[in-house]
């Protein structure tokens, strides 16, 4: 017999429409009475919440509310094509103070697959301070590369073809000097300027957040920046000179929309400042550069730099420019607060998430940070890890290739438009409070991510925002990653000397640069001026500026690494860590699930936990407990044997020497017979895990002071 099939095939003929409602019985009846808004519904710190399941019913409203990639609101790209055809720009940061390793850092980055630069300079030269004047003697070679002059430069990047390679600049308040420094090099290469490539970065809002102060006055900072806007876009069409850099705000603990509101208000302030000093809006826009940090949490990170571009296109249209002009520059990393010290090979996933969320959610430009980035100057290894992770989500992975794919998603479309809703609510805020700067003069943004930060902070002590590999699967012995030594008081040597000579070279004349100062510093860097002799022509460090409480780095590992720390220092000290026993009861099955809790717990604090055997009675665990040598009992067992074993078992362990009895689990009604009986603390998920271990570190002497 011959059957032949359907022109059309559509499996859902053969099953009933079900729609949101049925569905949701179902899972109601699934639920057992549990409510469906505690159980499934997730809220984010900006106290949005994130559905189970989405549907058209959840689609944004509107006949295109998305557009395409490259037309406004730009929610699904600020290119037609944006990263399909060539791929992301993959921009490694380079911060070696030494200058020889840095240039075959840079050679092999470009080699390996990179496709620009980042140049992030000292603290000395970031301050616009060279490295021989007195300010500057505990700056030099701190937290990036020594380079002070064109010379320096030119140096650092011998045989790169700046034609083809991009090069960015992280230089603080120094923006203008460094600038200069790096078009005199673009000039000594006989490069033209209409053919220069790189961004200059001049973000003075995010040095004074960051640092708490600037060298000059806000007004002139802004002054210079609209100087070099303005130049930058009369010679340099492929050049960006403002860049809103978002991460002190994200490291210090903001959520989504904060940061985006933050990155919003400082776009505008600097957006005025363009205007008001006589650049034309379209132009203005084309000179900014936006940098943002994601993290780990996939959909968030996705959502939020959808919502940046659309809230960037709605500035530039209510600001009048063209809706061309509204498209947003976007360069993206994954964030330090979400890195860890310990265990730091999971930072090699956590890189690889937030560089999968910023190709998805359609950023132009990416840096990979290498694993070991918290623990010193990252090695060849790490550093080709690094680009090898963007690398394969490229050319093996394939995500370029489709242009915003998050497009569509009921889920991501619908998030994407709270976040940004939510987003514009606080930017109308810090506009009612007098614009950004004032804001961050007030104190107003600082209280605000406090106020925000105060949840997440709960959830870290309590694990319910857990961080692997350090307050959940902690390896207590690890091995440290290893770092090579680095001079710096001879690398400080020899700066010093360098620039000693270079300053004695040049004499700068100050009228100049009153006159035309961004033309006046590339004059001067092409004859060989130091930054520190720019930035001194500039008037750095000669008017008082207003100052700020620099706003704090967050890391969520930070308080679990504390506790580490003082285990090792107490295992060094000692020649062992903290110790805890294990006094499991009963059969394995009644045991094991609140043993492994009670490891995993311990080991996060760095106790040592000793103990794997089951115990029939109290007389043999307490016997054990004492020949372990250990001075904190941690009684494991079912909710069944609990109420028969504990009053005995507690009493036992406190008479083979117990310091300390723990119990794993909720104590119910039992709580103050089982205390009578010895018990002097429960542990259980929810249980404030860090301010715990706070606690019995303390009491066994390996932590000394409050964390």
């Amino acid at each position: 017999m011959t059957t032949s099939l359907p022109n059309e095939f559509s499996i859902g003929d053969e099953f009933p429409a079900v729609g949101y409602d049925e569905w949701r019985a179902v899972v109601e009846e699934s639920l057992q009475g549990a409510p469906f808004e505690k159980k499934l519904v997730t809220r984010t710190y900006d106290g949005l919440e994130i559905q189970p399941v989405y549907s058209p019913r959840d689609a944004v409203e509107g006949d295109d509310p998305l557009g395409f990639p490259g037309f406004a609101p730009f929610i699904r790209g600020s290119s037609p094509l944006g990263s399909a055809a060539g791929g992301w720009d993959v921009r490694q940061e380079f911060a070696h103070p030494h200058m020889e390793t840095a240039h075959r850092e840079i050679h092999d980055d470009l080699e390996g697959g990179a496709t620009s630069l980042l140049l992030r300079l000292d603290a000395a030269a970031r301050a616009g301070l060279d490295p021989d004047q007195e300010a500057a003697q505990e700056l030099v070679g701190r937290d990036g590369m020594t380079v002070y002059s064109a010379d320096d430069l030119n140096q650092l990047l011998a045989d790169v073809d700046l034609l083809n390679v991009p090069v960015a600049l992280d230089s603080g308040a120094a923006f203008l000097p460094a600038a200069a420094l790096l078009i005199a090099t673009w000039q000594r290469r006989g490069i033209s300027p209409s053919d220069c490539r790189g961004a200059f970065n001049a973000d003075p809002l995010g040095t004074l957040a960051r640092r708490g102060r600037l060298p000059v006055a806000e007004s002139a900072a802004l002054d210079s920046m609209a100087e070099l806007a303005e130049w930058t876009a009369d010679n340099c069409p492929q050049v960006t000179a403002v860049g809103v850099d978002t991460s002190p705000y994200h490291d210090a603990g903001a959520t989504a929309a904060q940061d985006l509101a933050f990155g919003i208000a400082t776009a505008v302030e600097y957006l005025r400042a363009l205007t008001e000093r006589g650049v034309p809006i379209d132009s203005a826009a084309g000179q900014f550069l936006f940098q943002m940090c994601v993290g780990t949490h996939h959909f968030l990170a996705i959502a939020k730099l959808r919502a940046a571009r659309q809230l960037w296109s709605r500035v530039i249209e209510a600001s009048g420019g063209s809706p061309e002009s509204g498209g947003m520059r976007l360069h993206v990393r994954v964030g330090h607060r979400v890195l860890t010290r310990r265990d730091p090979y999971v930072n090699m996933l956590r890189n690889t998430v937030a560089l999968f969320a910023a190709g998805l959610g359609g950023a132009e430009i990416v840096t990979s940070v290498p694993f070991d980035a918290l623990l010193g100057l990252p090695d060849a290894f790490s550093r080709r890890q690094a680009r090898n992770a963007a690398l394969v989500l490229m050319e093996e992975a394939h995500l370029n290739r489709v242009i915003d794919p998050a497009g569509g998603s009921w889920f991501l479309d619908r998030f994407t438009q709270q976040l940004a809703e939510k987003g514009w609510e606080i930017f109308q805020e810090i506009e009612r409070q007098g614009g950004m700067l004032a804001a961050l003069k007030s104190g107003w943004v600082a209280g605000q991510i406090d106020s925000a930060f105060t949840p997440r902070a709960k959830d870290i002590a309590r694990r319910k925002q857990g961080i692997t590999g350090v307050s959940e699967f902690p390896d207590v012995n690890e091995q440290p990653v290893e770092h090579s030594p680095v001079d710096l008081a001879g690398i400080a040597e020899a700066s010093r000397a360098r620039t000693t000579r270079a300053r004695q070279a040049v004499d700068l004349s100050r009228s100049s640069f009153d006159a035309e100062p961004v033309a006046a510093a590339i004059e001067a860097a092409e004859a060989g001026a130091t930054i520190g002799q720019i930035a001194s022509a500039l008037r750095f460090h000669q008017v008082e500026s207003a100052s700020i409480t620099p706003l704090p780095c967050r890391r969520f590992a930070e308080p679990f690494e504390a506790l580490r720390d003082a285990s090792d220092a107490c295992q060094v000290a000692g020649g062992q860590r903290p110790q805890v026993f294990l006094a499991n009861m009963g059969p394995l099955a009644h045991y094991t699930a609140r043993a492994a809790y009670a490891k995993n717990f311990f080991a996060a604090g760095g106790f040592e936990v000793l103990g794997d055997a089951g115990f029939a009675d109290a007389d043999a665990a307490a016997a054990a407990f004492k020949n372990s040598g250990a001075g904190i009992a941690v009684i494991c067992s079912s909710d069944k044997l609990y109420p028969e074993t504990v009053p005995e078992l507690a009493a036992k362990l406190k008479q083979a020497g117990a310091r300390s009895v723990v119990l794993v689990g909720n104590s119910g009604d039992h709580e103050s017979n089982w205390r009578e009986a010895g018990v002097d603390r429960f542990i259980f998920i929810s249980c404030d895990v860090l301010a715990t271990l706070q606690e019995m570190l303390r009491e066994e002497n390996v932590l000394k002071t409050p964390c």
